[in-house]
C-alpha cells in the first residue's frame, strides 16, 4: 500500500511517464539506427519523415501504456468520439493565428518573400510539425500540466509547464531569453488553455501542428530557430522585436500579443464553464473543480 501512495504521488508519476516516454523514443530511435534504416540517431535532417513517424508512434504506445498500467484508466485525453472535429479547429485556429502574425510583421515591414520553392519542398516541414506537435502535447500537456494540475491546481500547473516550455526551447538555435519568454506565453498558455477549456488533447495538438507547419512549412521562417524549407522563401529583418529575429517569427510581439490574448480568452470560457481545478489549500470536502 506504502508503494502504491508512492507511484501514485503526482511527482512520481511526471517521472515515471516522461521516463517512459523518453524511453520509447530513444528506443524507436536505436532501432532505426542500429538497422540502417536512418544515417544518424535522431536523423531529423536527414530523414524527417522516418523521425517524425517513429517519434509519434513511441511517445503514442508508451503514453498509452503509461495511462492503462500506472493510472488505471482509460485514456480519455485521446479518446478518439471528437477527436477530427477538436483536430481540426485546431488546426484552423494555429493557421489564422500564424497567419495574423506573419501579415502583422509583414505590415511592420519586417517580412519579405523573396522566392517561391512549390509544394513539395514544405513536405519534411509538414512531417515534421506533426511529430513535435504530437509528441510535444502529450509531454507537456498531457503529462505535465495534466498531472501538476491534479495536486496543485489549475493556475500553477499553467504556470509551472509554461515556464518548462519556454526552459525547453531554450538550447534551440539563436534563443534568447526574450524568446524562451515568448514561447512561454504565447504557446504555454494558449495550448495548456486549449486542453483545460475540452479536457483532451486534440485541440493542442492542432493548434501546435498547424503553427510550426504554416511558419516553416508555408511562409518559409524559422520555427524555434529551425531553419526549413517552405512552399515561399521568406525573409525576417528589422529589430528583433518585431520580427523574432532569427529564433522566427515566434518570437515577435506580434505573436507573443495575439497568441496571449487567444489564451487568455480559452482560460476565460474554461473558468465559465467550470473547467478549472482549485489548489489543494482551496479545496473543500466537496469537488476540487472551480
Amino acid at each position: 500500500m506504502k508503494l502504491l501512495r508512492i507511484v501514485r504521488f503526482p511527482l512520481t508519476r511526471i517521472v515515471i511517464a516522461s521516463g517512459a516516454l523518453g524511453g520509447a523514443w530513444f528506443g524507436a530511435q536505436s532501432l532505426l539506427k542500429a538497422a540502417g534504416i536512418v544515417s544518424s540517431f535522431g536523423d531529423a535532417a536527414g530523414s524527417p519523415h522516418l523521425y517524425s513517424i517513429s517519434t509519434l508512434l513511441s511517445f503514442l504506445l508508451a503514453y498509452l501504456l503509461y495511462v492503462r498500467l500506472v493510472e488505471w484508466r482509460p485514456v480519455r485525453e485521446l479518446a478518439m468520439k471528437g477527436a477530427l472535429k477538436e483536430l481540426g479547429a485546431g488546426t484552423f485556429a494555429g493557421a489564422g493565428l500564424f497567419t495574423l502574425s506573419i501579415a502583422s510583421i509583414w505590415a511592420a515591414g519586417c517580412y519579405q518573400v523573396t522566392g517561391v520553392n512549390g509544394a513539395l519542398a514544405a513536405a519534411p516541414a509538414l512531417s515534421l510539425a506533426l511529430g513535435s506537435g504530437f509528441a510535444e502535447e502529450i509531454l507537456i500537456r498531457g503529462v505535465i500540466f495534466r498531472i501538476t494540475e491534479e495536486g496543485l491546481g489549475t493556475w500553477l500547473a499553467l504556470a509551472i509547464s509554461s515556464l518548462l516550455f519556454g526552459l525547453a526551447h531554450a538550447a534551440n538555435p539563436h534563443a534568447t531569453v526574450v524568446s524562451g519568454l515568448a514561447v512561454a506565453l504565447e504557446a504555454g498558455v494558449l495550448l495548456a488553455a486549449a486542453f483545460i477549456l475540452t479536457r483532451r488533447l486534440w485541440l493542442a495538438i492542432g493548434m501546435h501542428f498547424a503553427w510550426n507547419f504554416v511558419q516553416g512549412g508555408v511562409f518559409g521562417v524559422a520555427v524555434s530557430g529551425v531553419e526549413l524549407r517552405g512552399i515561399l522563401q521568406g525573409r525576417l529583418s528589422g529589430p528583433p522585436i518585431l520580427s523574432g529575429g532569427q529564433f522566427g517569427a515566434e518570437a515577435s510581439v506580434f505573436a507573443v500579443t495575439l497568441c496571449l490574448a487567444a489564451g487568455v480568452f480559452l482560460l476565460f470560457k474554461s473558468r465559465q464553464m467550470g473547467r478549472f481545478v482549485a489548489a489543494p489549500w482551496m479545496r473543500g470536502p466537496g469537488p476540487s473543480r472551480g
